[in-house]
């Protein structure tokens, strides 16, 4: 197999009963598309390959991805692409009736870039099964009032439910990151119906204005995205305190007043 490349983020999993527990968080898979984000030597993909009712691997590494073409040339149900996860239109690989689920060892260095990217296709997934940093997934399960929730919490939450299924040491893998590394099972079930929020869009960079600056109250950060202090006294819900910062707050309290500014305009 090629030689692992540190540029890419590459570490390997070698624990065998990881590999299994990860193909496993997935549930039935056998009349869903599954996609698979930077299957590398294919420790979880030799798995899948015999379950999933189709399954496509996404690799960046031009040797690897040539390695698993070879490998599963003669299965129908796989396809290999190499292409960088972040370029790739994931809704042009699933067929337009179905909702695909996705698994992978997310690379350290872009893990946000790649769960925004998941989010955005989010109509057409199911649920995904991916690892990353520990520190990461913290921020991405952490509730309102926690030291590590933040736009990344919000941001995931609002598109998915997310469940932490357990966490590997650095000798699960080859070579060892210098970091513990966590799965996460997220179900995509976007909130912004439920929240009252037309425009999914427009409450994303709401909630990307309101966590710009952590050390800020709430308050000062959207007067300093733009809002006028006298519209957001106006507006503002007796449910959230003057100080409160975006940390403590939940996502309904956030979209009340997000619903309230756009009332007051």
């Amino acid at each position: 197999m090629p030689k692992h490349k540190p540029k890419l983020g590459q570490n390997f999993l070698v624990d065998e009963s990881a590999r299994h527990r990860i193909a496993d968080a997935l549930g039935d898979i056998g009349h869903r598309t599954v996609l698979e984000i930077g299957p590398g030597k294919g420790a979880i993909t030799d798995i899948l390959a015999g379950r999933a009712g189709r399954l496509i691997a996404i690799e960046l590494d031009n040797e690897l991805a040539q390695v698993l073409a070879s490998r599963y040339a003669v299965r129908e149900h796989i396809r290999v692409v190499h292409q960088d996860i972040l370029d790739t239109d994931l809704t042009s690989l699933i067929p337009a009736v179905e909702k695909a689920d996705v698994v992978g060892n997310l690379p350290y260095y872009i893990t946000s870039d790649i769960l925004l990217h998941l989010f955005a296709a989010s109509a057409h997934l199911g649920r995904a099964v991916v690892m990353m940093q520990r520190e990461v997934a913290e921020r991405v399960a952490a509730t309102p009032g926690n030291r590590d929730y933040g736009l990344l919490s919000a941001t995931s939450q609002l598109y998915c439910r997310v469940e932490n299924l357990f966490t590997l040491p650095p000798g699960a893998f080859s070579p060892p990151p210098e970091v513990y590394s966590t799965v996460l099972r997220f179900t995509f079930a976007p909130r912004f119906h439920e929240l009252g929020i037309n425009d999914a869009s427009a409450f994303d960079r709401f909630l990307k204005q309101s966590f710009a600056q952590k050390r800020k109250t709430l308050s000062n950060n959207l007067r300093s995205a733009g809002y006028e202090m006298r519209q957001l006294t106006a507006a503002w819900p007796a449910s959230i305190p003057p100080q409160a910062r975006a940390e403590a707050l939940s996502l309904e309290q956030m979209a009340e007043l997000y619903r309230a500014l756009l009332e007051s305009i």
